[in-house]
């Protein structure tokens, strides 16, 4: 299975198999989630510092 896609550079025709666009969908999924995780991660990270000011300011 083959499909025409353009590319941006140069403008030609290529061909492309299942397993390459296939390929290029997981490589951008995979892209997207670990940039979903780092943020989550991020966030989760400063929750917890706020949570520490707050338990520091009720022990003074």
């Amino acid at each position: 299975m083959t499909h025409d896609t353009d590319t941006a550079q140069s403008g030609k025709k290529i061909k492309k198999t299942a397993a390459q666009e296939r390929e290029l969908r997981l490589k951008a999924a995979l892209k997207s989630n670990m940039g979903r995780r780092k943020a989550q991660a991020r966030a989760r990270v400063s929750t917890d510092d706020d949570a520490q000011d707050i338990t520091n300011e009720k022990k003074d």
